[in-house]
């Protein structure tokens, strides 16, 4: 899965000012550091800021909030002391909107739904259990979803997001029978040959933190046969 890292050179900016930078990350990139030891997506955006800017010495940059490793899409990053703590609480109060492409295999039971679970998270297993109704030490969990296309063995799902728990989408979904593409560890049958999942954070509205104006990035999906076939 290395071959899909990204480096300084093939980063995939969407959008970058002063105080924050946007990028598009692929399937396999940790955001930050773990005990892998691979390169984090964090040290590659500080290595391409240093060389586009010529900056001498450390870069700043404030790790926003994560996606998991096999899934792609959009990542905020705080370039500014600034920017990192307004970013923070704008996530933590759920002010971002975000927008969610998954691939399923079983057409989910409705055409469009809203999802309600109570997730339980097993750290050992780094897995999230979802259930219909709280147990100890639950969290709940709301989605909804529609499918927007209907490819020749799949389904397109947009997904937004109503709160963020810990695999929070591929929990609920394989919950109702709809697993993602290639997600082993929720249920599918096989996995992805690059050890990707057919799951991309495709869209983010917010407020800038500091221009305050309404941001809109999009992200596309990485290019394989099927996300081709999704676009």
């Amino acid at each position: 899965m290395s071959k899909s890292f990204s480096t300084k050179d093939n980063l995939q900016v969407l959008y970058e000012d002063n105080h924050i930078i946007i990028i598009n990350k692929r399937p396999g990139d940790i955001v930050q550091g773990d005990k892998t030891g691979d390169t984090p997506l964090s040290e590659v955006v500080k290595e391409y800021i240093a060389e586009k800017y010529n900056k001498p010495g450390a870069v700043y940059l404030g790790v926003v909030h994560r996606l998991d490793r096999p899934t792609s899409g959009i990542v905020v990053f705080a370039r500014t002391s600034k920017a990192l703590p307004r970013l923070n609480k704008l996530f933590a109060n759920k002010e971002a909107q975000k927008t969610y492409w998954a691939v399923v295999k079983k057409q989910p039971p409705k055409e469009k739904d809203t999802l309600i679970h109570w997730l339980k998270r097993n750290p050992k297993q780094n897995k999230s259990y979802a259930y219909t109704k709280e147990v100890p030490d639950s969290k709940k969990a709301i989605l909804e979803y529609k499918i927007i296309k209907k490819l020749d063995r799949y389904y397109l799902l947009e997904i937004d997001l109503h709160t963020g728990r810990h695999h929070q989408i591929r929990s609920q979904l394989s919950d109702i029978g709809s697993i993602i593409k290639g997600d082993l560890k929720y249920g599918a049958d096989r996995s992805n040959k690059n050890g990707s999942i057919h799951l991309h954070a495709r869209k983010l509205t917010f407020i800038h933190p500091v221009k305050k104006e309404s941001l809109t990035i999009i992200a596309p999906p990485p290019s394989d046969s099927i996300w081709d076939h999704c676009l």
